[in-house]
């Protein structure tokens, strides 16, 4: 598959979303709801879980399945109340030693009028920064579009997953046609330039791990995630907080040099 590819096959219609991968990997899930100071964000679904035995919070971008659910839940673009809503969840689960798994899937931040006005870039900002020093172990999985701030302020982790045919980028692929060419036609080549794709982040050390797809069928892949979680969880619960602190920020230095990680893709 070419670049362009699997930018298509990100957004393809019938693509599991955040909600799936919750129903299908954790049990009990109890969604909590607002950022205690404006309002609700629906394109966040936030709140805690059992992984197996294990307490954890989770913090999914749902972009919706069908045309009335992609517009409840803004097609998956964040507005600051949503991003401000994971932080405050982030920060209950490093209350409570509650590991953190973040699903990631949105084309970027909602970048509305109203957003701005309400404080969207610190919002991002706040998360960046406050993810980098949460003293409880962190994973955030692409699980389809990762674009610009808007998926970044939920993928400052320890270890930053993609599924084989999700793609993480600074901007979409039209974006970067129309900015450097003006020439939206040229998407295709814009693909190739960004390095969007899980072979190529894995090689730059942007992530750690590529999982692998099945078809249309996801069972094996919610399987690999859930027992990957499970593993890493139990590894970096042991650490000493500080320890794990010193682990990510070195992780986010060290983006782009030394060996790849690890390919898991059949």
């Amino acid at each position: 598959m070419s670049a362009y590819d699997k930018v298509a096959a990100a957004r393809a219609k019938g693509r599991p979303t955040g909600t799936d991968f919750i129903a299908n990997i954790f049990e009990d899930f109890v969604e909590l709801h607002g950022d205690r100071r404006f309002g609700d964000d629906r394109a966040v679904v936030a709140g805690i879980a059992r992984l197996n035995t294990m307490p954890v919070t989770v913090v999914a971008l749902e972009r919706g399945h069908d045309t009335k659910e992609k517009v409840f839940r803004n097609f998956g673009s964040a507005h600051p109340e949503g991003y401000r809503k994971a932080l405050r969840q982030m920060k209950l689960a490093e209350k409570f030693g509650r590991p953190v798994v973040c699903f990631v899937d949105t084309s970027g931040a909602f970048c509305g009028i109203a957003a701005e006005e309400r404080g969207q870039g610190q919002a991002i900002a706040e998360n960046l920064m406050e993810m980098m020093t949460l003293r409880v172990p962190v994973v955030s999985v692409l699980i389809g579009e990762g674009g610009s701030g808007g998926a970044l302020a939920l993928a400052v982790a320890d270890e930053v997953w993609m599924l084989e045919n999700a793609v993480y980028s600074v901007i979409s692929p039209e974006g970067c046609a129309s900015i450097l060419w003006k020439d939206s036609s040229r998407v295709k080549e814009a693909s190739e330039c960004l390095k969007l794709t899980a072979q190529d982040l894995l090689e730059l050390k942007v992530i750690e791990r590529v999982v692998g797809e099945s078809g249309r069928n996801f069972h094996r892949t919610y399987l690999e995630i859930k027992q990957g979680l499970w593993e890493t969880f139990a590894r970096n619960k042991k650490l000493d907080p500080q320890e794990l602190i010193r682990k990510r920020y070195e992780r986010f230095r060290g983006i782009g040099s030394g060996p790849a990680g690890t390919l898991l893709v059949r």
